[in-house]
């Protein structure tokens, strides 16, 4: 009886080592880079900071390292996701342009968002507001969309780069209108804004954080914000499609790993992440810059790169915009 007692133990022994191991943590190894595809001091470049720092806090056995890799609207650093190898030990903060946008606009990629990449997560969204110079003397967009299909060819919008959100929802704008304006790229929303405030510019669709700032010296007027929905850091102002024009644009940032990466690996960093982004501190931390967490799944993730590609997909061709 001994002997069959013992041996009943070892099997129960044996039996629950697998699931001992399974419960194990899969994720992270002992260094973790999370690539930036944009420069320190952009949008992205907080975002993932703001993740790294409570990822870090989570697991004070590993090191987080955050690495701008800046260039080619995006392209560059989510190319070197793409290229990492797909073990956990590299992820990557990007968002609409290089994960579905860029391939209409870009004869050819270093890389496919639909094969090269993994998704884990939507990680946030911020709102781009119709920001126009006071001297243009509108107050609505209807008022806007007159001016423009009066005057369009003379006027002139502001963006922060050729083939940026800004950019495309400008140009959306005006066909919707019937019309077109002379497009001025910028180096930032920064310069974008003092274009507008200086009146070198008649309109931008830029990031509210950007424009909010400047509303107390009465030189630009915020007409819409381009979000579905009216924002919850500006609900006194409009949408655009409740102002009678049929255009909606967000800036979003999402979590990003190597294609093949492991999918137990992939779950385990979008559990950590919700939970981050679920913090108050976190949450705060966002929302001073009117960021709002918006985490999903890593499907939810995909269908937002394939809808973010049919969304812009007419506006390009119809503007005949092409970055190379």
């Amino acid at each position: 009886m001994k002997s069959l007692a013992i041996a009943a133990l070892a099997l129960a022994l044996a039996a629950s080592a697998p699931n001992a191991r399974a419960a194990e943590p899969l994720w992270p190894p002992k260094i973790v880079k999370i690539i930036v595809p944009y420069a320190p001091g952009s949008t992205p470049d907080l975002v993932g900071r703001i993740v790294a720092d409570d990822l870090q806090a989570r697991h004070p056995g590993a090191s987080f390292v955050v690495e701008n890799k800046p260039g080619a609207g995006g392209n560059i650093g989510t190319d070197a996701v793409a290229k990492a190898a797909p073990d956990g030990a590299t992820l990557g903060i990007s968002l609409g342009g290089p994960l579905a946008i860029n391939t209409l606009l870009f004869s050819k990629l270093p890389y496919d968002p639909a094969k090269d990449i993994s998704p884990v997560t939507m990680l946030t969204s911020l709102p781009s507001v119709l920001v126009v110079p006071a001297s243009l003397n509108v107050n609505t967009v209807a008022e806007f969309l007159a001016a423009l299909k009066r005057d369009g060819a003379k006027l002139a919008f502001g963006s922060i780069g050729a083939g940026s959100l800004s950019h495309l929802t400008m140009e959306a704008i005006a066909q919707r209108a019937g019309t077109s304006m002379v497009h001025i790229p910028y180096g930032g929303s920064p310069q974008a804004v003092t274009g507008v405030i200086r009146g070198d510019v008649q309109a931008a669709c830029l990031p509210a954080i950007a424009v909010t700032p400047q509303l107390a010296g009465g030189q630009v007027k915020i007409l819409a914000v381009a979000t579905a929905q009216r924002s919850r850091f500006l609900p006194n102002v409009p949408t655009l499609k409740e102002s009678g024009i049929d255009v909606e644009s967000d800036a979003w940032n999402a979590l990003i790993a190597p294609a093949g990466t492991s999918p137990a690996i992939i779950a385990q960093i979008n559990d950590e992440v919700h939970d981050a982004l679920t913090k108050p501190s976190v949450r705060e931390r966002l929302e001073t810059q009117m960021i709002e967490p918006t985490p999903s799944t890593p499907a939810g993730l995909r269908a937002r790169m394939d809808a973010e590609i049919r969304l812009w997909s007419d506006v390009i061709k119809r503007g005949d915009i092409r970055i190379n």
